[in-house]
């Protein structure tokens, strides 16, 4: 048996990567080039009929005409509605049966006596308010009469008492006398004591028995104090 070589077979090698440069434009200009000429014109034309609108009169004329063209646009179909999904029956439950506990009979109320009413008493009587009355002036000061200006009607003198005259008592005793416009001596009283009790009370006792001529200023009498003296003196 002969033996022959073995074939052997060369694996694929990949294929190599060519880089081709694209043709060029029959105008001469990239593809970026182109880009950047139409970006330019498009923003001219733009610019042209902005600047064009901004004439009043081209405004207006633009939007005039500008109804006309949605006239003639058929309004879109509305989508028909989708049918309403189908009510489907909803059955209720029965409510459930509550059995309740009878109630228990209320208790009878205790039996209460009410208090007797409250008698409010009776009303205080109104007081009266009395007006009160202004105090009386006080009286003028009593006129003092000068002892030179007494003249006596009747002055009789006083008793010289005997238990006096036997112990040798002498003295003078000061009498103020308030004379009315009679001439009375209303009140006497003792200003100055002689220093013997006898000799005090025979002085008093003699001098309201005594009547005096009324003392007057401008021809009429006034009544007033006036003061005295009664002299007990014995005889050597």
């Amino acid at each position: 048996m002969s033996s022959s070589p073995a074939a052997t077979v060369a694996p694929h090698a990949p294929a190599p990567l060519v880089l081709r440069r694209p043709a060029p434009a029959p105008d001469g200009l990239s593809t970026a080039q182109r880009r950047g000429v139409i970006s330019v014109i498009a923003v001219a034309h733009v610019g042209a009929i902005w600047a064009v609108l901004q004439v009043p009169a081209v405004r207006e004329a633009v939007m005039e005409a500008a109804p006309m063209f949605v006239e003639l646009l058929a309004p879109p179909t509305p989508p028909a509605p989708h049918p309403p999904p189908p009510v489907q029956p909803v059955v209720k439950a029965p409510p459930p049966v509550v059995i309740a506990a009878p109630a228990a009979a209320p208790s009878p109320a205790a039996f209460e006596v009410a208090p007797p009413p409250e008698v409010p008493p009776p009303p205080a009587p109104p007081v009266q308010v009395q007006p009160v009355e202004a105090p009386p002036a006080p009286p003028a000061p009593p006129k003092m009469i000068p002892a030179s200006a007494l003249q006596y009607l009747e002055a009789n003198p006083p008793e010289y008492p005997r238990a006096s005259k036997r112990l040798n008592e002498s003295g003078t005793v000061m009498l103020r006398l308030y004379i009315d416009e009679r001439g009375l001596p209303a009140t006497v009283q003792i200003s100055r004591s002689s220093g013997s009790s006898r000799l005090d009370d025979a002085a008093l006792a003699a001098v309201k028995k005594w009547r005096f001529k009324p003392y007057t200023e401008n021809a009429q009498p006034m009544a007033g104090w006036a003061v005295i003296p009664v002299i007990f003196e014995l005889e050597k």
